[in-house]
């Protein structure tokens, strides 16, 4: 049995060194070390040796395997170096190559016209406020001078999530809290930018989610000169130096006297287009001198305190200051529109 071992063993070194892949080194190893194997086969007379035979043909067996497995650790790793230079040299980067630049992220449209309307008013000494999307119907309607049953309820149709949760229809909520948070004090100067949701996606100007930004001012002596003066300003600064504005007659429950606010048309500056259907006006926003029962809900006295309020929708004013026809581009992910916006 010695002999056949030292047999075995020099066969499988000779068949080695001629191996030149690494599936031919697995197909040696499996025939000669396998369960299978030759090795194995001879091992499976060690039963009719005597008992002082065996361990002297064990170690024989030992030093066979010992010698044929060196071997073929020493091919495989061989190979296994030969395939990582083979992979290095294919992967090589040439160092004097002139970098790739990577392409530059830019600001949504709608979150450039929010913060352009931020800037505008925080350059006129508002603040900033933030408040829950998910909002109360005493906050989002009867705070505002909508009790229930009020027929302007249906101007808004809302998700509601219980009889008196919603997702709130405007901001103005944020400023009935704001107030009540000022305890009484002045002057309040905030706007509130966020989303809001309606159940109005019938066309190609309105969607169930969109942005407002609006604002109160609240302390003694505001005026209505004061509301025209302030969107007069911001107007200016946001469409451009020669924008004029018109207040015509409206109704909203939260503010009284109310007005719609117009600009002159972007387009063709108050000449007549079909953008202004020649009227050289386009409505962007809603305004008015808070009503006396929304300041008294918001804790100031009608008779000592005045205000007034604004409402404009981003998406209506991202429209008209990009020129874009179709709300629902904002809200597409569509690269090729969004990259024109990159780098204003």
């Amino acid at each position: 049995m010695k002999e056949r071992l030292e047999a075995l063993k020099n066969d499988a070194l000779a068949e080695l060194a001629g191996v030149n892949d690494a599936q031919a080194l697995g197909d040696i190893r499996v025939k000669y070390l396998g369960k299978k194997g030759a090795l194995t086969e001879i091992l499976r007379g060690m039963g009719a040796l005597s008992a002082e035979e065996r361990p002297v043909i064990g170690q024989v067996a030992n030093d066979v395997r010992g010698a044929i497995e060196a071997v073929i650790e020493e091919k495989q790793e061989a190979f296994q170096r030969a395939e990582t230079e083979k992979r290095l040299a294919k992967e090589t980067i040439d160092i004097t190559l002139p970098g790739r630049r990577l392409p530059e992220g830019g600001l949504h449209p709608l979150t450039k016209v929010i913060q352009d309307l931020e800037d505008i008013f925080v350059g006129m000494g508002y603040q900033v406020a933030e408040g829950p999307e998910v909002e109360t119907d005493y906050y989002n309607f009867e705070a505002l001078n909508l009790p229930k049953n009020h027929p302007a309820r249906d101007m808004q149709d809302s998700f509601y999530i219980t009889e008196d949760i919603l997702m709130r229809t405007h901001t103005s909520p944020v400023q009935v809290r704001t107030m009540l948070a000022m305890q009484g004090e002045s002057p309040v100067k905030v706007i509130v930018p966020g989303k809001v949701y309606r159940r109005d996606d019938d066309d190609a100007t309105h969607s169930f989610q969109f942005h407002q930004v609006e604002g109160i001012v609240v302390g003694k002596n505001i005026r209505m000169s004061d509301l025209k003066g302030t969107l007069l300003q911001f107007v200016r600064e946001m469409f451009g130096a020669h924008t004029e504005i018109r207040l015509r007659p409206s109704f909203f429950p939260f503010t009284e006297p109310s007005v719609e606010v117009d600009v002159t048309c972007i387009k063709c500056g108050g000449a007549g287009c079909r953008l202004c259907k020649q009227t050289g006006w386009i409505e962007i926003l809603g305004a008015g001198m808070v009503h006396p029962n929304v300041l008294e809900m918001g804790g100031y006295d009608p008779k000592e305190y005045s205000g007034f309020a604004f409402g404009m929708g981003v998406e209506r004013i991202a429209m008209l200051k990009y020129g874009v026809d179709d709300i629902r581009h904002f809200y597409n992910s569509d690269l090729s529109f969004l990259k024109q916006f990159a780098r204003l």
